[in-house]
This record gives structure tokens, sequence and C-alpha cells, in this order.
């Protein structure tokens, strides 16, 4: 069946999460001094900040904690390691971080004509998001790419987070698509291409950190102009 749907993740994906938080973390880093307070070099708080979020954000798609633990937990985690015990900091960080990061809209290379080209092309495009309702929405309207979407899907708003079916039978029910002529285009292998097979839903792998899987038959980008050897 002909592909008429076109479901995308969107951090890391269209919307450049990796360096909208990099520079939102800097300015909040710069604005408290905390290399002058503390002596931390931010390049290495960043490096920590990132793996404990990263981690953080897997214990959530996997169900072992929920996002109140994570927005608690992701700056407390990171000062901690570096020896500054400071509650009240780290939610300070946490607050203004979720504001701030929707100054900072950089999308993906490429994204702004990979969209431009599959509207061209007639296809019905959607957002499938395990990012949190209240952001995901502003991130698409204040980027400039709401206007390619037909429906917008945020993990929040189902109660269950990719790679769980719910979710994506959730998704299309809000358009006329079927598993059959769908594909979703995502960045994350558990929540989107597990997610997806396991749906039994086409994926497509924007294998952005050269996780270079392989598996029969799988269609794997590296950029996201690749796009255009599938659809």
């Amino acid at each position: 069946m002909k592909i008429q749907h076109i479901f995308f993740d969107l951090d890391n994906t269209i919307w450049d999460h990796r360096k909208n938080a990099y520079l939102t973390i800097k300015d909040l880093f710069e604005k408290e001094e905390i290399s002058l307070k503390y002596t931390i070099d931010f390049e290495e708080f960043h490096s920590v900040y990132h793996e404990i979020n990263e981690s953080l954000w897997e214990k959530i798609r996997d169900g072992i904690i929920d996002k109140e633990y994570l927005r608690k937990h992701r700056f407390y985690d990171t000062f901690s390691h570096f020896n500054v015990d400071d509650e009240k900091l780290s939610m300070y960080f946490e607050e203004h971080f979720l504001d701030r990061i929707l100054n900072h809209n950089e999308l993906v290379e490429g994204a702004a004509y990979i969209l431009e080209y599959l509207k061209a092309k007639n296809y019905t495009l959607h957002i499938i998001s395990n990012g949190f309702k209240e952001v995901t929405e502003r991130k698409c309207i204040l980027s400039g790419i709401d206007k390619y979407f037909q429906t917008i899907t945020s993990a929040d708003t189902v109660g269950v987070r990719k790679p769980r079916p719910e979710i994506f039978e959730y998704s299309l029910s809000l358009s006329d698509a079927t598993k059959e002529n769908s594909i979703l285009i995502g960045d994350d292998w558990i929540a989107d291409v597990v997610g997806a097979q396991n749906f039994g839903m086409d994926v497509i792998f924007f294998d952005v950190l050269n996780e270079n899987k392989e598996e029969e038959g799988l269609k794997v980008i590296k950029h996201l102009l690749q796009i255009k050897d599938y659809l």
C-alpha cells in the first residue's frame, strides 16, 4: 500500500533538542556565574548533565520514573556530581530551562527543506513525541514548523510513551491514517524503531548518533535529506 501519512518524532529528529538545550544551559550557567562561584567548567558540566538527562529519559520511556522525578533530578544530580548540594539552585535551573529553551529554536540540519519537500509531494505529516505536551506544541509553533503538521501527539496526552502501542494507536486515530499507509521517522532505536515495528508500522531510523544497527530490510538515514531516497 502506498504511504500517505508520515509520523515524525520531534526532538533531535526535527527540532534540534541537543543544540537548543546546550545553548539554554550555557545562558543560565553564565547568568548565575556558576564557574566563578563553584569553579566548574561549563563543557564538563554540560557533558555530565547530558549523560544524566539521557539516562533519566530512558527511564521515563521504560516507565521506571515519571516526569516529576526527572524534573527534580536532572539538574540536582548534575550539580551533586560537582559536590554542589543545592536544591534551590537546581530547581531554578529546571524552571528557567523549560521556559528559555523555547528562545532557541534551531532545527536539525535539512529539516525545513525536507518538510517543504514532503508537503509538496502531498504527504500528510504528523508529530508523535515522548516530550512534555506543554513544550511540544510551543516548540512547533515558535520554530514555525506547526504549519506542516496535521496532528501533534504528545505522550502526556495519552498517558503512555513510545514504544508502547497505545500512543501509536492514539496518534493514528486523530487522522484517517492506517498502519498500512503510514511510516514513522525517528532517532530513538527503542522508542521509534522497536515501537513502530512492534505496532506493525513501517519506520525509517534516523541514525544521527551512528549506532549503525544492522537489521535486514531496515530503512536507515544519517541525514534528513536522505528521506528522499525512500519517499
